[in-house]
């Protein structure tokens, strides 16, 4: 099967083949087709399973035909990354159409945003906060919106997106077409799929666990010796672009300076920078001038960048949910992956839970050549990791029953 037996118009294949699609995903293949006829959609995969497409590509074909300067699909994000990411796939899947979009979030000028909007556009991908504001202002008309797209539906829910969602739902009075992807489906966004969706088709694509692609690693190591290991590890490993995960946003900036400081060429994210700088960190790891982000779960949401070959868990993630978001950016679209994780006593209820969704032991490795035994510094100047709850590694082992 190809994206020709979508029979989409001339001008949207055109962008399709230059942006070198040839194949559709499995995601693709089984939402499309209920897209184009008009039906409500609940799409459930992981990130990279091509999602973005799956949506973007029917929006095309609806839109079109019909009248320009009006805001006739919207798609709400939890993330800038994400939202820019989406505006970036409509732009240059239609290039040819005519059709005009813009990305709406917060931290950048709210009236340069509002200036572009008075010119037109027809597609809307934004932030919950930032596109309240807009309607609140109305500067943003969603009268004749057509279609509605929720993305990431249960970050939105983990972010405490839900009541901005709910509100904005509240300002859409006339039928629409509604499509909700998520990768899991946690009670909350069951109650807003009941409320919201018409008759919606279900596509799953695969078990809410990591990519079959991806292949994982357990190094023990003491709190202190963290960073050292990870910097012994990038050494004695081949690597592409390396994703590493950390649980607050000043560790990821300690994390990268440490790195840099190396000889390493890495940046980070994290909540603590500016639009800019974000996006200038993004950008320069899509474009290979850094061959090492270090970011929080959060500022991470949206990346797309192909060429992963390694995530690294510096700290042991939250949930096994939280795990299969981050593992998901490697091993990619028929590539594999590795992710290594950093696991310290602490975490022993978490790795049991990872252990529980995959179903298999995970493998503990043990650097050769590297020296555990460096005793720690003085203890008041180490914080203490996050332990996962045992009510909350009990929610996981539910949740994946």
């Amino acid at each position: 099967m190809n994206f020709e037996t979508f029979n989409f118009h001339p001008s949207i294949m055109a962008g399709v083949r230059a942006l070198g699609y040839v194949i559709p995903t499995p995601i693709q293949v089984q939402t499309i087709p209920p897209i184009l006829q008009g039906r409500d959609i609940i799409g459930l995969a992981q990130t990279g399973t091509g999602k973005t497409a799956a949506f973007v590509l029917p929006i095309l074909q609806h839109l079109r035909p019909g009248p320009r300067g009006r805001v006739r699909a919207l798609v709400i994000s939890p993330t800038r990354e994400l939202a820019e990411q989406t505006c970036e796939a409509t732009n240059g899947l239609g290039e040819q159409t005519g059709l005009q979009s813009i990305a709406i979030y917060g931290g950048v000028s709210m009236e340069q945003q509002t200036r572009r909007l008075r010119n037109g556009v027809e597609i809307i991908a934004a932030c919950p906060g930032r596109l309240l504001d807009h309607i609140r202002k109305g500067s943003i008309d969603l009268q004749h919106l057509k279609i509605l797209v929720i993305d990431e539906a249960d970050r939105m829910f983990d972010m405490g997106f839900l009541p901005d969602i709910r509100n904005i739902l509240r300002c859409l009075m006339n039928p629409r077409q509604t499509l909700l992807f998520s990768a899991t489906m946690p009670a909350d966004i069951r109650c807003l799929v009941q409320e919201v969706l018409h008759n919606p088709v279900t596509v799953q694509i695969g078990r809410t666990a990591p990519a079959l692609t991806v292949s994982h690693a357990l190094y023990p190591v003491k709190q202190h010796l963290k960073t050292p290991l990870l910097m012994e590890l990038l050494r004695k490993t081949k690597t592409e672009s390396v994703l590493i995960f950390t649980r607050t946003k000043h560790r990821a900036e300690r994390v990268a300076q440490q790195l840099v400081k190396a000889g390493y060429r890495a940046v980070s994210l994290q909540g603590n920078m500016s639009q800019y700088q974000r996006q200038a960190a993004l950008d320069g790891f899509r474009a290979g001038s850094f061959k090492i982000l270090v970011a929080t779960d959060i500022a991470a949401r949206g990346i797309d960048v192909l060429d992963i070959s390694h995530v690294v868990n510096y700290d042991m993630p939250d949930s096994t949910d939280a795990y299969t978001h981050r593992i998901g950016r490697t091993g990619r679209v028929g590539k594999t992956g590795d992710a290594f994780t950093l696991v310290t006593s602490e975490d022993t209820a978490m790795v049991r839970a990872l252990e529980h969704l995959l179903n298999v032991p995970l493998e503990r490795r043990t650097l050769q050549g590297f020296n555990y035994t460096v005793p720690a510094p003085d203890s008041k100047f180490i914080r203490p990791p996050h332990q996962l709850g045992r009510r909350a590694v009990q929610k996981q082992r539910i949740g994946h029953n």
